[in-house]
Parts: C-alpha cells; sequence; structure tokens
C-alpha cells in the first residue's frame, strides 16, 4: 500500500510539473540579479565533497547505503553541468563549461550510476556454473589434465602436459580457469593440484535438485517452479539475465534473515538451448 501511495504521488508530481515548466517558462525574466550568489555555488561543491567522500567509503566496504550516496552525487554532476552551461551560455566561459560537462560531469555521472547499480546486483551469482563449469567439464583437454592429476597427484603444467600428451600453453589455460572456479588451486612449490573435479559442482547442483523433488510435498507457500520455450536472441537473452540479477537482488535486500514467517529459499534460474528436433519427435521440454 505504501508503496502505490508513493508511486502515485510520483506520478502525480509528474504531471503538475509541466503545467508549471510552461508557466516559468512564459514568466521569469531572462535576467536576474541575486545574491548570496558564492555561497549557493559553494554549498553545492560542498554537497559534492560530501557525496563523494560517502559514497567512495561505503562503496569500498560494499555497503548498500552508498547507493543513494552515489546516485545523489551523479544528480548533483548532473545539476553542476546544467548550469554551468546554461548560465555561461553567450559568454567567453561556454566553451570551458560545456567541454566540461560533457567530457567530465556527464561521463562521471553516469559512471556513479553503473557503480550504484553494480553494488545492487554484484552479488549475484551469474554463469559460474550453467555456463563455466559445463564448458570445462565438456572439455576433453580439461578432462584428461583432471585425470593426469588425480593419478600423479600434484603437477606442474609442464609436467601434466607431457603425462596428458596436450599442449603446455592449452594446460596451462585449463588449469588457470579451473582455479578461477575453485576446482583446482596452484601450490606454493608451483604446482597444481586438483580442488574438486570439474563435473563436481554440477553434481552438488544436481543433488540439491534431486533433493528438492523428493521433498516437494513439504514447501507449501515456499515452493514454486516454472519452465517455458521462449526464442530469444543473444542479446535478448543477457538483457533477460541482467533483469533477472536486478530482481532477484531486489528481493534479497528485504529481509537479513529467517524469521518465523521466512524460510530460506533457494532460486536457481537456468537457460540453454533446446536440443534438436528427432523426426517423428514431439515438443521437446528442458
Amino acid at each position: 500500500m505504501r508503496r502505490r501511495i508513493l508511486l502515485l504521488g510520483i506520478a502525480i508530481g509528474a504531471v503538475v510539473l509541466v503545467p508549471w515548466s510552461v508557466y516559468l517558462a512564459r514568466t521569469l525574466p531572462d535576467r536576474f540579479v541575486t545574491g548570496q550568489w558564492r555561497t549557493a555555488w559553494v554549498g553545492l561543491d560542498v554537497a559534492l565533497v560530501v557525496c563523494f567522500a560517502g559514497g567512495a567509503y561505503l562503496g569500498r566496504r560494499r555497503r548498500r547505503t552508498a547507493v543513494p550516496l552515489l546516485v545523489a552525487s551523479a544528480t548533483l554532476l548532473f545539476a553542476d553541468a546544467w548550469f554551468d552551461v546554461s548560465l555561461d551560455w553567450g559568454t567567453a566561459d561556454a566553451v570551458p563549461s560545456i567541454l566540461m560537462a560533457v567530457l567530465v560531469e556527464g561521463p562521471f555521472g553516469v559512471l556513479l550510476l553503473a557503480w550504484s547499480r553494480r553494488l545492487i546486483s554484484a552479488d549475484v551469482p551469474s554463469d559460474r556454473l550453467m555456463r563455466r563449469h559445463l564448458r570445462l567439464r565438456g572439455d576433453p583437454s580439461a578432462q584428461e589434465v583432471a585425470r593426469v592429476l588425480e593419478r600423479t597427484g600434484p603437477a606442474d603444467a609442464r609436467t601434466a602436459a607431457e603425462a596428458a600428451g596436450i599442449d603446455e600453453g592449452v594446460v596451462a589455460a585449463r588449469l588457470r580457469e579451473a582455479a578461477a572456479l575453485g576446482l583446482a588451486h596452484r601450490r606454493p612449490d608451483g604446482t597444481w593440484a586438483l580442488s574438486r573435479r570439474p563435473d563436481a559442482a554440477l553434481h552438488d547442483e544436481q543433488q540439491l535438485l534431486a533433493w528438492a523433488a523428493e521433498h516437494r510435498a513439504e514447501f507449501g507457500a515456499w515452493g514454486y517452479g516454472q519452465r517455458v520455450v521462449a526464442h530469444l536472441s543473444g542479446a535478448e537473452l543477457a538483457r533477460f539475465a541482467a533483469e533477472y540479477r536486478e530482481l532477484v537482488s531486489r528481493y534479497r535486500l528485504l529481509h537479513a534473515a529467517p524469521a518465523a514467517d521466512r524460510r530460506e529459499v533457494s532460486i536457481r534460474c537456468l537457460a540453454f538451448p533446446l536440443p534438436p528436433a528427432q523426426p517423428g519427435a514431439g515438443e521437446t521440454v528442458p
């Protein structure tokens, strides 16, 4: 209810501002002498300093409270650029103001908005399992390197390449990718060792889904599932993934811990191409 009231207030404000802006455009003079000119501009710069400092401090610690300060900083930058260009238009200071707005204030404001959005959504994992794990699992060279390390124990890239009969550069690349996924690690002596097999993460995920299927009758209101088939381009799927992360991030921020009416819920979203349809077969559903 409060959200609806707030949105209604914003919508009313937008409607009211249209005739008000038209009224000001028709009645305000082109020139106006005012006092406290210095105070107004210095106050704006002080507000920018406070927002910058607070946003940097909180943002470095990935605190959610940095988001309003980053948005406020971007807004003040855009306002500063607008008034600089507008008030200097037709004077010798117009060119420096335009350059400052186009090259510094505008881009930096956009960067701050992007950073604020990243602070909200960056903690939502994306593509780590169903893209990178599956790609590594389906790579014959990665599987062979894993078998070599399982058989011989820790080894450097050259030794593993010789045992696997694979180019050393390819082996080194697969080991680095496995390390990025937490499947391998480099020891202090320079040798590589397996932390988990490339298919371990997928196995864990399958185990979790199997458990969920077995206990689905116990979930009650906390159980939900849906699957659909859509025809999407790569760009459209990427846009869907970004919107999904943003949605999940918003709901993750609602509560910090379980309570009597709340439970910790595991959320999964998988998207992948369907296998080719076999002649005479019906529609394939993932």
